[in-house]
């Protein structure tokens, strides 16, 4: 995530023209840097794990207790790693279910220490308040629908450096929604926490409500990564992997 585009002041003594003054396209902190590779790392191996434990158990439920004999909301038809999971497979997939369990244990609190570092960051810094606080103006239906159909047609500025207002309000939901949601989920489903903690899965329905929330939360945010991945691609990615990777000031004439 990116500071905005910031133009100098050069106040009303300058001799210089506000047309000829250069803008300054402010870099990546290198906490916002390190913080925006170490969650993409983390949730790739959520990812890849995640889908090892679903593969165990494709089929979701509501509440508190599911299980085979208990019936589904919904299953995802693939196979099982499982014999004992009906799928309607006659064959059954290698069992990952142990490297994967500890894989996502452990990127999990990754994923929760990197997101409390760029959060009381963001906070101290004005982060949030400058960069992902859209203006009144920006929040209009009007001009809501008009970025709208820009990103649908593809029309966006490959020399914007600032984010536009989808772009602003997408990342807070991402930073104080969809992640929290799968942090506060994935607590849910643990039993030893929801014994110190019963009112973290009682909130949600159950721990297989936990579960089932925790699968489209994560539906929801692949979603995100793929349209963000498809966003860098087409406003210029050589330049977009730079800034986040070197950061840096970059002066625009």
């Amino acid at each position: 995530m990116a500071d905005l585009t910031q133009v100098s002041d050069l106040g009303p003594s300058s001799s210089l023209s506000a047309r000829t003054v250069p803008r300054v396209a402010v870099g990546h902190t290198a906490t916002v840097r390190f913080t925006h590779w170490m969650t993409a790392l983390c949730f790739l191996a959520l990812l890849v794990s995640g889908i090892e434990l679903v593969i165990s158990h494709p089929r979701f439920y509501w509440g508190e207790e599911g299980n085979v004999n208990t019936p589904a909301l919904f299953s995802i038809p693939i196979p099982s790693s499982r014999a004992s999971v009906p799928t309607g497979y006659g064959y059954v997939l290698p069992d990952q279910n142990g490297w994967s369990r500890y894989l996502h244990f452990q990127a999990a609190w990754m994923v929760v220490a990197t997101g409390l570092w760029y959060v009381i960051f963001g906070l101290l810094t004005g982060h949030f308040r400058r960069n992902l606080l859209p203006s009144r103006a920006e929040v209009l239906p009007g001009a809501l629908a008009k970025v709208l159909r820009n990103h649908l047609r593809f029309k966006l500025a490959k020399d914007d450096q600032t984010y536009n207002s989808l772009q602003r309000l997408t990342y807070l939901v991402v930073v104080f929604g969809a992640f929290p949601l799968m942090i506060w989920t994935g607590l849910a489903m643990s039993p030893a926490v929801t014994s110190a903690f019963p009112f973290l899965v009682n909130v949600l329905g159950g721990h297989q409500s936990a579960r089932t929330l925790h699968f489209f939360d994560t539906l929801f945010l692949v979603v995100f990564v793929a349209a963000h991945v498809l966003m860098v691609c087409l406003t210029g990615w050589r330049k977009r992997m730079r800034g986040m990777i070197l950061g840096g000031p970059r002066e625009d004439s």
